[in-house]
């Protein structure tokens, strides 16, 4: 069986039918696996959502923005945050703009039952017997700091502790990670958009499996950013300085400093 893992679209068909073409250049999938984070923070979260569900032999998972969407909860900063720093007001402003203009968007076209009935994980065994856990940012959780590069050994085994699996495979920072920590496999697969890679690059993994063993790769993969832009201004996207930013590769990680 081959399999393509892709996590964090975020609205974004473009790097998403890149990420495609990528694929099929391989030789195509027997099945995709995304892993959340389908809509929010890009300029198409609709035909997003539809060429992702036309996906042949898929399992989708929730992330934590597809819960935002579906819920009407808001990510950071809080008002507990604002009231103690005011500087943080506009990143706030810009938080709600962008999260009800998609949310408007999927609700006018039926797609937060969707999203609402997605689950946290998936788990699954390969040919050769491998356990494996499918989730957006780690084990149990769609949030949270994730799977990072700057994890430590402590930080990743207690991650998997206690999961019986062989095999964990996230998205949700934006930045490919492969480390093993007690006999687990962790995959971070990075992000189809808004990626922190140089040059904005998407990223996602294929695996291919048997009865004898499983392998497991990164692939990186560009995209016209220009067209993403463009798209930005045509839809006036409350938050497109912000996705912009992402598109340039002008956005450093939180483990940059």
């Amino acid at each position: 069986m081959r399999a393509a893992l892709i996590s964090d679209v975020h609205g974004n068909p473009i790097a998403l039918e890149a990420v495609l073409t990528d694929v099929a250049a391989q030789g195509g999938v027997d099945e995709h696996w995304l892993l959340g984070d389908f809509a929010a923070i890009g300029h198409a979260p609709v035909a997003a959502l539809e060429r992702a569900a036309r996906l042949p032999n898929a399992r989708f998972l929730r992330g934590n923005t597809d819960r935002y969407l579906a819920t009407g909860a808001l990510p950071p900063p809080t008002p507990d945050q604002v009231r103690a720093d005011p500087a943080l007001l506009g990143r706030a402003l810009e938080v709600a703009k962008t999260f009800a203009w998609t949310q408007g968007a999927l609700a006018a076209t039926g797609w937060l039952g969707w999203l609402d009935a997605l689950p946290v994980e998936h788990r699954l065994t390969l040919p050769d017997g491998t356990r494996v856990l499918l989730v957006h940012a780690a084990p149990g959780t769609d949030d949270g700091r994730g799977v990072r590069p700057d994890a430590g050994d402590e930080e990743l085994a207690g991650l998997v502790a206690g999961q019986a699996v062989d095999l964990v495979c996230v998205g949700h920072t934006h930045w490919p990670v492969d480390r093993t920590v007690d006999g687990v496999r962790v995959v971070n697969l990075g992000a189809t958009s808004n990626s922190y890679l140089p040059g904005g690059d998407a990223s996602y993994a294929m695996l291919d499996a048997d009865g004898r063993g499983y392998r497991l790769w990164h692939r990186r993969v560009p995209y016209d950013h220009g067209a993403v832009l463009a798209a930005l201004d045509q839809v006036r996207h409350p938050a497109a300085a912000f996705i912009a930013r992402f598109q340039r590769g002008e956005v450093k990680p939180p483990w940059v400093a």
